[in-house]
Order: C-alpha cells, then structure tokens, then sequence
C-alpha cells in the first residue's frame, strides 16, 4: 500500500440546472463544519439556470479559502436528493468505487490535516484557491476496500445513534412551539412594561477582561469580539444570574436585535451601551421572556419599533411596550422545563457531532495501521 493520487479515483460533475426544474428551496451552502446548510444569499429575481446540480453521493467544494478561518468549505450529499450549488462550486464524484469508498473519502476531508493542507496549497494574490488539479493532486494511502468499509460502518453507525437524538430533539423543540402557539391564540396579549426594570449596576466589583461578554443576534452570551488592550473596565455594565441584556441598535445587524438571558451561576460585564434588565420573577419569568425575544416574529417588531437617523435604535420605551401572552406562573414554568430540556439535549447533540468529526482522524489512521499489519 503505497501513495496515490484522488485524481485517480474522482471525477468532476458539470451537470446544470438548465431547464430551471430545481427552484429555490434546492439550493444549499456549503460550510466549513463539511455540511449543506441553508443558502445565505438572496435568491429573490435570481436565475437558477446556472447553478449546478449536487446529485446523491456526490461531493461539492469552493475552491477560494480566503476568508474562511483556515477551512474550507465543502459537503457531502448523503441524501436521496439532489440539490444545487452555486456556479462557483466544483461538484465530483468517486468514479472508482472498486478502489475508494465514498465515505471514506468524507471521513477523509473531515480531518483538520486536510483543511491544513487545502490552505497551505491554495494560490492567487486578491484571493487563494485551491483548484481541481490541487484536489486531484492529493497524495493518500487507500487501504483495501473491505478494510475502508469496516471503518466506515463505525463512522455511520455514531452517525445514526447522533440523528436518532436529534430528531427527539426535533420534537421537543415542536412540542414548545406548539404550546407558545396555542398561548398566542388563546391569551390576551399584555404590555411587559410592568413586570420588566432596569439594572444599571456597573463594574466596582473590579471584574476582569475574562467576564465581558458580547451579545449576539442569535440571541446567545457569546466571548467579545472587542479590543480590550487598554481599556477601562470601570463603566461596563454587570450582568448576573437571570437577568437579560440587549443592544439598542438594531443597524446593520441582518434585521435582528443582539441580545441574551443569562441563565449561567456566573456574573458577567457587557458594554455600557447594552440595556440590562430584571423582570418581577413572580409575574414573569426570564426565561419564558427570553423565549419571545428568541422568535423571529420580535426581531421583525424590534426592527419596526426601532428609530433615529444616522442608527436606529430599539429603546426601553420601546421593549416596555412589547406584548405577550403571560399565563400564571406555574405554566410559564411548565413551558420553561421543556424548552431548558430541549437546550440541554442541543448542547449535547452539538457534542456529539464535534466527537463524530473529531473520531474521523482516529478512524482513518486505524484503518491504514490495520492495513499495514
């Protein structure tokens, strides 16, 4: 078993959506985590004519990794479907089925050897590219096929345990959404103006750089993206258990407001200009509140309410105005345990994704030391 080269088992997919068959709802990005995600672009009066097709067992990569955090961007379709991928895409396919398996082949791309290598080999001046010949260049050691197969049916066999959790997790998140649904619909809508108050605590505890935390549009306490060398610490804001921050700018920030609950034992600092807040725990839980804020349907209010001319703002007149369904205490609390229960299982699907790909390196180093044994 010696060095190869992938140019010898793979080949390019040019196939097109010519006929304009496939619509819209086809078209899939392509992510450095190695997954079809959601498009990004906006697609409204765009031609789909020229998007290429990403068939079932077929593979799909963007040859510029500029830009991209050392990784690049490709996917694997695993699915019965075909999709399609934007013009600049390079879309290929194992041809020799008899030589390399192509989940092997994913597995493959799955280490962080390869993004190393894919960037280290990449070449231009206003962007870098790694091209199909750089991809057909690839040096691998390819084990007998029987030998990829046995590793392959360990990757697939974590795979379908992590999508078993997740489509649990897929209905307790309709379970939550269903129970808001039916509040909306049956309860009166109420001003949260009464049950909300501000905190304007700043940081004379002397909290360090480690504390300050950002707010994000996906409505998460994220690590700061901020320069702190240098910076007095002194008029940033505390943040503890329970209490909930937003960002009264709601400019350039893709339609959504940044905001987050803090539902950790620990005390943060959040920039001066965020808004901190309490509700009247007996009235209004944080957390319930924070479920609304999470909805699609407030970052749309929020962007309507929000004024001023050189940046709109969402002020706390504003956010006091803001009506919801608020049920008795005991059910806010019902609805809460679900929706803490489907967070906690997120977070450990997350994980148990991150150990899928982590387990990819092991798997293909496994595989060749069995092969030379």
């Amino acid at each position: 078993m010696g060095l190869t080269k992938l140019g010898k088992y793979i080949e390019p997919s040019d196939l097109r959506n010519s006929d304009g068959v496939l619509g819209a709802s086809a078209v899939v990005g392509l992510s450095t985590a190695k997954q079809m995600i959601d498009t990004k672009a906006n697609l409204e009066g765009v031609s789909l004519t020229s998007y290429k097709l990403l068939p079932p067992q077929h593979f799909a990569y963007v040859p510029d990794t500029s830009r991209r955090g050392e990784k690049m961007s490709l996917a694997y379709n695993t699915t019965e479907r075909t999709f399609l991928v934007s013009s600049i895409s390079v879309v290929f396919v194992v041809d020799d089925i008899d030589s390399l398996n192509s989940d092997y082949l994913y597995m493959f791309f799955n280490r962080p050897e390869f993004d190393r290598y894919a960037r280290f080999n990449s070449w231009g001046s206003a962007r870098e590219v790694f091209s199909w010949n750089d991809m057909c260049d690839i040096k691998l050691e390819l084990p007998l096929l029987h030998v990829q197969q046995k590793y392959v049916e360990v990757y697939r066999a974590m795979l379908a345990n992590q999508r078993v959790y997740e489509n649990g997790l897929d209905d307790l998140k309709l379970t939550c959404d269903a129970y808001i649904e039916r509040l909306r619909r049956e309860m009166p809508y109420t001003a949260i103006g009464e049950y909300i108050e501000q905190s304007d605590e700043r940081n004379g505890i002397g909290l360090g750089v480690e504390w300050v935390r950002g707010l994000s549009t996906s409505k998460e306490i994220i690590q700061t993206k901020a320069n702190l060398d240098g910076v007095s610490l002194g008029g940033y804001k505390i943040m503890k258990p329970d209490q909930i921050a937003y960002v009264a700018d709601t400019s350039r920030r893709g339609d959504k407001i940044s905001l987050a609950f803090n539902n950790t034992d620990e005390t943060y600092l959040v920039s001066s200009i965020s808004t901190v807040f309490d509700t009247n725990r007996e009235k209004l839980l944080p957390a319930y509140l924070k479920m609304f804020f999470s909805r699609s349907e407030f970052d749309r209010y929020a962007r309507f309410h929000s004024w001023g001319s050189a940046r709109e703002a969402f002020g706390w007149e504003g956010m006091k105005d803001v009506k919801i369904p608020i049920p008795d205490i005991s059910v806010q609390r019902s609805i809460v345990d679900i929706f803490t229960a489907y967070l906690t299982r997120r977070e450990i699907n997350e994980k148990l994704k991150a150990q899928i790909k982590n387990i990819c390196p092991i798997l293909i180093k496994g595989s060749l030391e069995e092969a030379k044994a």
